[in-house]
């Protein structure tokens, strides 16, 4: 290792790679961890992290300040792209391209980190052919709440009907609250194909699973919810052995089927993992010798379809899909008009009668408020908690989702809004609409500049 100015030239395979700012603080909190205490965590596991993504195109998830800073995505390959670094042409939903890091080898992998690339987000696609994915990604989401048993049970439930269809999938924790579950599969269907088997895969479980939802509107889940649209082109989930930006470090882990119902998400972090990869080896090594195939989750595809149950709601950046239902929330669909009562002369209006609706007007359909929305998400659930001390009794009657985080994203910003939804409170009680606490809402700033 030699040191070059405020940097660290570190020579992996053959290869120099720059390490720029290596006592850079990346965790500060719960763990003390450098940028180079970063990178050497990932050459340590090198062999697993890159299983999950030698050979795609990776969109650069760049935490340039360390885990505690916001962190900003970068599809496009840097200009000084090392020569022993490649990039693939890229093609997106809305009609653009571009040129996308394509990472081979152990060397690629630490320069990528350097980057400030922790997580690390492959497409399901091999650089040889880019319209085929050879992975279908179940993602497992716990809504608020939820208790870490129940992600578990699902994550079983859904192993359970994968073996009934005789595909092998292969779990591990999400480095968060959740468990993925990748399949490798033959490439040889689309993208559209691939998300409407993982759809398929999601509306059967919650039929097996009373904890398991397959609804794409967060006021219509309850306990898991298996994010079939992680499938549709040009998402990405974290891959295996990434490193996710919570205080403690904690690494998303590749498991054996085995520690499932037994493991603790906790235990898999930066200090933890290169031990336990070096004791036990990858429990992912044998992935890629075994390809299914999704004839058997499109055949339950088109059974759900011919029985009237179509497609679901696509990415909000997606065009409309055809055989898509409207893509808007339950609580903003659009009322039906009511037709217009022409008044006889001299007639009087009924008092008693019900308000015409007009005609475009948004029904809500869930009792919804808004209860705080900052570009920090720590101030917009402190304000939930304040709102729950003034609220007790309320507060008592909700279900784990029936608070609902939403991470808004503009062109330039990230901002949290929390919602409560008051479906099990007694109408009498429930509580009005009132100012957001705190109500730092960027979007009216924005407007307001423009008024």
């Amino acid at each position: 290792m030699a040191k070059a100015d405020d940097a660290e030239l570190l020579e992996i395979d053959g290869r120099m790679v720059r390490i720029s700012s290596p006592m850079k603080p990346y965790f500060a909190r719960d763990v003390q961890l450098t940028k180079l205490d970063i990178v050497r965590y990932f050459l340590a596991v090198a062999p697993g992290a890159l299983r999950g993504i030698v050979d795609r195109p990776v969109v650069l998830k760049r935490f340039v300040n360390g885990s505690e800073a916001e962190p900003f995505y970068q599809k496009r390959a840097p200009s000084d792209l090392p020569e022993w670094m490649r990039t693939v042409t890229l093609s997106f939903p809305s009609g653009r391209t571009a040129e996308e890091v394509v990472v081979d080898h152990a060397a690629g992998l630490a320069w990528i980190v350097n980057l400030g690339c922790m997580e690390l987000h492959p497409h399901p696609v091999r650089s040889g052919d880019l319209d085929h994915p050879d992975e279908l990604r179940v993602d497992l989401d716990p809504q608020p709440g939820v208790e870490w048993a129940d992600v578990r049970a699902v994550t079983m439930e859904v192993k359970s009907l994968l073996d009934d269809l005789g595909i092998i999938a292969w779990p591990k924790t999400s480095g968060s609250r959740g468990i993925h579950i990748n399949v490798r599969i033959e490439p040889r269907w689309t993208f559209t194909e691939v998300r409407r088997a993982a759809l398929a895969l999601a509306r059967a479980v919650e039929k097996r699973c009373s904890l398991a939802s397959s609804k794409w509107w967060k006021e219509e889940r309850h306990g898991v919810f298996l994010d079939y649209n992680q499938n549709a082109k040009d998402r990405t989930t974290c891959s295996a052995y990434s490193v996710r930006p919570l205080p403690d470090a904690r690494v998303s882990t590749p498991l054996r089927w085995d520690e499932v119902m037994t493991c603790d998400p906790a235990d898999f972090t930066v200090l933890t993992v290169p031990e336990r990869f070096a004791k036990i080896g990858d429990p992912h090594a044998e992935m890629d010798r075994h390809a299914g195939v999704l004839d058997a989750l499109l055949e339950m595809a088109a059974r759900d379809e011919a029985e009237g149950l179509g497609d679901a709601p696509w990415p909000p950046h997606f065009r409309k899909m055809e055989g898509e239902p409207a893509r808007v929330q339950p609580s903003k669909s659009r009322g039906s008009a009511t037709k217009k009562t022409v008044k006889t002369e001299g007639q009087e209006d009924d008092p008693n009668s019900a308000p015409i609706t007009k005609k475009g007007r948004r029904q809500p359909t869930m009792p919804l408020i808004v209860i705080a929305q900052s570009s920090d998400k720590a101030a917009a659930e402190a304000g939930l908690e304040r709102w729950r001390v003034q609220h007790p009794e309320v507060a008592a009657l909700l279900a784990p989702d029936d608070v609902l985080v939403d991470r808004m994203r503009g062109s330039s910003y990230v901002w949290y809004r929390i919602r409560v939804n008051l479906r099990h409170v007694p109408e009498a009680a429930r509580p009005a609409q009132g100012v957001p606490d705190p109500n730092d809402d960027p979007t009216r700033a924005r407007d307001e500049s423009k008024a």
